[in-house]
């Protein structure tokens, strides 16, 4: 053969590496070609394991954290640190439009350090002047399976609690979600998720929620996300892109089946670190302009944020002052 006058014609290539040879194997193979005419095969490196996918609800995420949250009056926050595990902050809203309020919030941070950024268990709490309070209890109870508890009450009155469990495998994460469960009455809202990553760039999964299954798919690049959600309630896309160090921009399409109405947003960040400077722009279907600038004071510990909102067909317009110390 050709391959045979080949190898005849150089020098014979070295034996190849032993290699454990299944019972009963071992005659056929060595007497079907001797080592000095067997082909070499390149060994191929192991392939690389699949990433986990992360969690199921910050697949959109990553795009909605680049669009600015909408500012209108003046808000002042204070930021205490009383230890390493335990902050309080107090937030004063001054509103030209709605109520004006004041909210009083605590964070703690177990001794459980997993990561550099990452300590549990973590209990957040917020309550307004009214007495209403959002509560929630993030736990990780073993390296792969993580907890949350949260509930809302409206003044003294439950109106809302749900209970998170979720595991994350070496390249898929599975969590359930229960909503206002009563056992007595045997009502409440089950919803399962399942993601799954099918190449390093590629993770599908879908979420159940009795009897309606929405399907996700979810591309990541190293410097792109995209995102489709599709389910009976319509369709909801995301693309977010790191285009430099500075620069971020995302987009957002939603469809709802129930509204009968379409709409698409399109926002960028962009960062100015030797500035102290972050700026957030959003732009919609509906012609609505937002945009926010946070600049940090140093070597004082406050932040100042300056934001505003212009409605194009409504001919409204509406600015926001922030001041946050610590």
């Amino acid at each position: 053969s050709a391959m045979g006058s080949v190898l005849a014609a150089g020098s014979p290539p070295p034996p190849p590496p032993l290699l454990p040879v299944p019972p009963g194997y071992g005659g056929a193979v060595s007497g079907a070609l001797p080592h000095s005419a067997a082909p070499q095969r390149p060994i191929e490196p192991p392939a690389e394991p699949l990433p986990n996918p992360g969690a199921f609800e910050e697949c959109h995420r990553r795009c909605k954290d680049l669009f600015p949250v909408q500012m209108e009056g003046v808000k002042l926050t204070v930021n205490k640190g009383l230890s390493n595990h335990f902050q309080v902050n107090h937030t004063v809203a001054l509103s030209t439009l709605g109520e004006s309020n004041y909210h009083f919030g605590a964070t703690y941070v177990g001794t459980k350090q997993l990561s550099p950024t990452e300590a549990f268990p973590v209990l957040v709490g917020d309550m307004d002047n009214s007495g209403s309070l959002n509560a929630q209890v993030i736990h990780q109870l073993t390296s792969r399976i993580r907890s949350k508890v949260a509930f809302q009450t409206q003044q003294a009155k439950f109106i809302n609690w749900q209970v998170d469990g979720e595991y994350r495998g070496a390249d898929f994460t599975a969590a359930v979600t229960l909503g206002n469960p009563d056992i007595l009455v045997g009502s409440g809202i089950l919803v399962a998720h399942y993601l799954q990553s099918i190449t390093p760039s590629l993770a599908l999964g879908g979420s159940w929620t009795p009897p309606n299954p929405p399907p996700l798919m979810s591309l990541v690049a190293p410097n792109w996300i995209g995102t489709l959600t599709l389910g009976q309630a319509g369709a909801h896309a995301t693309y977010y892109h790191r285009a430099n160090e500075q620069l971020q921009v995302g987009v957002e399409f939603e469809a709802s089946t129930r509204l009968q109405d379409t709409s698409v947003a399109f926002g960028y960040q962009l960062e100015l670190p030797k500035g102290n400077l972050v700026f957030k722009g959003s732009l919609d279907s509906s012609w609505v302009v937002a945009a926010v600038l946070e600049k940090k004071l140093p070597p004082l510990p406050l932040t100042l944020a300056l934001g505003a909102v212009l409605n194009h067909r409504k001919n409204k317009f509406h600015c926001g002052f922030g001041l946050t110390i610590g």
